[in-house]
């Protein structure tokens, strides 16, 4: 700068040069800016200051005085250190001296000040500047990449619905500084999902979802910092998509298999009730079995009638008017029956059969006390103006038209009448009964009997008593020298017509339709008759809930659950199951409907809980093989046969059943055959060929033989029939115990029988098991010529037939010239011997009969159909015969001749 043409010097210079040379060499403090701001990239050195780092001394250009040697800093260990670069302009920089990272710390504040060189070399006599602040700010490098805050997310979303935020993910970077830790953008990485993700991390769907397309998703999801640094790990994102709410019955199946023999199968074991969170007061389920396609109703024991009402002690006396048809049951035969898979004899009547039941079969006096009973099956009548359906009646044979008793059905009211005659009652007395019940009408399986106990009469319908709505009151029947005539699926009009005729047909079906004059049946026989063995039950009903109230029908086909807990409802519902205690049920589907009623509170119903179907599937039994065994030919004395007690033809039998049982391994079914116990129902003997002539011979079992067993028996010329439902030991000891007797068997060669066994009436039958009973005719000793070969006179003779052929292998050489001349002579000898013993003997003969007979007490029984006797064809055995008694030698004197030959089964003896 100049003045008038003067240079012109700063002030604090020319201070400077006048002290300088005036006096004191450091006479000022280096000077620096009051305050620094400085900025450092993170893992740099260096440090960018506004203003620069720069100190001045009024010393200067004064050597040492007017230099500046250094810049110390002061405070918080700041990781910085101060430079000289020139100690004349005083020029400086700050940089650092250990690691700077912002994630540690962003910033930085502390004193510096700077330092003059003093005096002189020795740096005496120096003086420092005032304190300058100097901020300090890092900054941040990208470094690290964004990190989610959860391994996992996971949400739900009901279908039908579109969400602006199903759910929110969040991911976070470790960088400091506003640019790089914060997450600018997020990314949905699976393709083709019907979802979106804003810039916040809001997932939402983009289009309506469906349960039945797609029950989950998973999609992963990646973010970016706003330094445009992607996530090291992409993280997934689980969504499931749940079903509108519907109230109603969760984690059921459609179809449940039964295996029989199981016991209690669980119905519902998973089974919830939703109710989408509304408060209730009470649920009540009603579940019911529908069964009315099996059998009669349900599965129930399906043997005959006999052998159920000796199963359930009913009493005896009771006459079966349907049963099967057979020789000695023929006036069934022309009714139709209705095929069963389970064996249930059914009769089917359509308006236009009936059957006349024998007079000799007929209860001639129902008495006072008396019971009727049947199974019906039954609609409503067609036609407005409905005609009496007749069950059964007894009616006038001929002349008049009298119904003297009579069941039938009348505009779906079920009638018993019972008009009672002269010598029994005289006064106006009860006479007809009505019972109007649904039951009659329903079109389903229903058991039914009436007992009367004059003038009682009382119903029982599937176990349950039901007294008439109505009794009408009639005068006794005038006694009359009439037959009568009973009829079944009609009422007989024998007289008051022009041709006697059926009328008041049935339209239904009928089955086990019976009488029993004498007694009534106790209700728990009646129960036994109608039970169904299956139907429904509940396991473990100590684990119920106390708030739990349940009530079976009895027949077990229905039960209602109230409850107010829902917990304690699916705790009941788990534990409700199928049972079915046949040891060979009926195979087949069960319907199982489910109906829930839920009360809200102060409301009768608030929630419609839709209906279950479901299919209890009972498996087809192993079927058993029923093997009757034995020995087929029985040959015994004459005398035995005629003895008191008979023989008994199945002594050895035997009777096993087995059935196949499969198990896979490997991808193949090996089968194995295991045997099991179960009952029979009947034992039928049949004669083949000519019926028993009873004259002479019968076939029998003694009362005894039957005691503390449920078994009964009837005979006739055709056989014997065993009957009651019992165990296969009790029927082996039964038929083991069944006696023939033949008191005149000179006339009987053979005769033969046919044993078949079933179980469930007729539904497993076992093999036809064949017998053959051979009368031993006894002859007297005939001596032998050759007197060592013959046996002894009281010895059993025994056959060996190894011996035989080593004989006969021996014999079958030419024999030489002395041997022929030998057995001419020895020939001629035996005649000889042959006359002479003949005369012996027929002067004996009366003294060995007596004999014979001790020699007949000794044998046992045995069985000729492998005994082969050698017979010399040069012996007369003609009137060698021993008579066994001189009375049948008068009954038929011919016998005798017979007896000329016996003849034996050689077939394994080798000539």
């Amino acid at each position: 700068m100049q003045i008038l043409g003067v240079p012109f010097l700063p002030v604090w210079l020319l201070l400077g040069i006048c002290g300088a040379f005036g006096g004191k060499v450091n006479k000022h403090k280096p000077w620096i800016e009051t305050s620094y701001h400085g900025v450092i990239t993170e893992n740099m050195d260096t440090v960018l200051l506004d203003p620069p780092l720069v100190a001045l001394d009024k010393d200067a250009p004064v050597p040492y005085a007017g230099e500046i040697c250094a810049f110390k800093i002061y405070g918080e260990e700041a990781p910085f250190e101060a430079v000289v670069l020139n100690r004349t302009s005083g020029e400086g920089v700050l940089q650092a001296s250990g690691p700077v990272d912002c994630e540690s710390q962003k910033e930085y504040t502390f004193i510096i000040q700077a330092y003059d060189c003093g005096a002189g070399p020795s740096g005496a006599d120096w003086k420092k500047s005032h304190k300058a602040v100097v901020h300090i700010q890092v900054d941040d490098v990208n470094e690290f990449c964004p990190v989610f805050r959860e391994p996992l997310y996971k949400a739900s979303v009901t279908e039908g619905k579109i969400y602006d935020s199903i759910l929110q993910v969040e991911a976070w970077d470790q960088d400091c500084s506003p640019q790089y830790s914060q997450i600018c953008n997020y990314e949905i990485v699976t393709a083709g999902t019907p979802f979106a993700i804003d810039r916040n991390g809001n997932i939402r769907n983009t289009e309506r979802l469906s349960y039945d397309k797609q029950q989950s998703y998973t999609i992963m999801v990646t973010a970016f910092d706003c330094g445009q640094k992607r996530a090291k790990e992409d993280v997934a994102v689980h969504i499931d998509v749940k079903p509108v709410c519907k109230p109603g019955w969760q984690g059921w199946s459609k179809r449940v298999d039964y295996e029989p023999g199981t016991g209690s199968r669980p119905l519902f074991p998973k089974m919830h009730i939703e109710t989408c969170g509304g408060p209730l007061s009470g649920v009540k389920v009603m579940l019911e079995l529908q069964t009315n396609h099996i059998g009669k109703g349900c599965d129930r024991e399906t043997y005959s009638e006999k052998s159920l009402q000796k199963l359930c002690g009913a009493a005896s006396g009771s006459t079966d008017l349907l049963p099967g048809p057979s020789s000695s049951t023929n006036w069934t035969a022309s009714l139709l029956t209705d095929s069963s898979r389970d064996s249930d004899l059914i009769y089917r009547f359509d308006g236009h059969q009936a059957a006349n039941v024998p007079h000799h079969v007929v209860p001639q006096n129902l008495t006072d006390q008396f019971t009727i009973a049947t199974w019906m099956k039954h609609g409503p009548s067609p036609g407005l103006r409905a005609e009496k359906e007749t069950l059964l009646c007894n009616s006038d044979k001929t002349e008049m038209n009298r119904h003297h008793y009579s069941l039938y059905v009348h505009n779906c009211r079920l009638v018993f009448l019972l008009r009672r005659d002269f010598t029994q009652v005289d006064t106006f007395r009860p006479a007809e009964f009505h019972w109007k019940l649904e039951q009659i009408c329903d079109k389903e399986w229903h058991y039914y009997v009436i007992n009367a106990e004059f003038p009682a009469v009382t119903l029982f319908v599937d176990g349950v008593t039901y007294e008439p709505y109505l009794v009408t009151d009639d005068w006794p029947i005038h006694t009359a020298k009439i037959d009568t005539q009973l009829t079944v699926g009609a009422c007989w009009q024998g007289g008051e017509v022009g041709t006697p005729r059926f009328t008041q047909y049935f339209h239904g079906s009928l089955s086990g339709l019976t009488i029993r004059p004498g007694r009534i049946e106790t209700q728990k026989v009646i129960s036994c008759l109608q039970a169904c063995k299956e139907g429904l039950d509940i396991n473990s009903l100590e684990s119920l809930g106390k708030d739990i109230k349940f009530h079976f029908n009895p027949a077990q086909s229905l039960l209602v659950v109230e409850g107010e807990d829902l917990d304690s409802i699916n705790t009941a519902m788990s534990k409700v199951s199928y049972i079915n205690s046949r040891q060979f049920p009926t195979p087949g589907l069960r319907r199982l409907h489910v109906t829930t009623a839920v009360q809200c509170f102060g409301e009768d119903t608030c929630l419609s809980i839709p209906e279950i179907k479901s299919v209890v599937m009972v498996l087809p039994p192993s079927e058993p093989r029923i093997t009757i065994a034995g020995s087929n030919r029985l040959v015994r004395p004459a005398n035995d046969l005629r003895g008191p007690l008979g023989v008994a033809p199945f002594k050895e039998l035997h009777i096993t059943s087995t059935v196949m049982k499969g198990d896979g391994f490997g991808g193949s079914h090996r089968q194995g055959v295991t045997e099991v116990m179960h009952n029979l129902d009947y034992c039928d003997v049949l004669v083949i060929g000519e019926e028993l002539n009873p004259e002479r011979e019968s076939l029998e079992i003694h009362h005894s033989a039957l005691l503390g067993k449920h078994l009964d028996a009837t005979n006739s010329t055709s056989g014997i029939s065993i009957y009651g439902v019992d165990c296969m030991a009790h029927y082996e000891q039964a038929l083991r115990q069944v006696r023939y007797r033949n008191w005149r068997p000179a006339a009987l060669n053979e005769r033969k029988f046919r044993l078949t066994c079933s179980e469930l009436n007729g539904r497993y039958t076992s093999n036809g098991f064949n017998l053959e009973v051979g009368v031993l005719h006894h002859s007297a000793p005939v001596e032998h010529v050759n007197h060592v070969a013959a046996q002894p006179q009281y010895m059993r003779p025994v056959h060996h037939p190894l011996m035989i052929h080593t004989l006969n292998s021996h014999m079958s050489a030419a024999p030489p010239a002395a041997t022929v001349v030998i057995v001419v002579c020895i020939a001629a000898l035996v005649v000889i011997v042959v006359i002479g013993v003949y005369r012996i003997h027929a002067t004996h003969q009366e003294g060995s009969r007596e004999d014979e007979e001790e020699v007949k007490d000794t044998e046992e029984d045995w069985d000729n159909s492998a005994l082969n006797i050698t017979v010399n064809p040069m012996e007369n055995v003609g009137g060698a015969q021993a008579h066994d008694d001189e009375e049948e030698e008068r009954e038929d004197v011919s016998e005798r001749k017979q007896k000329k030959k016996i003849e034996w089964d050689s077939t394994s003896l080798t000539y």
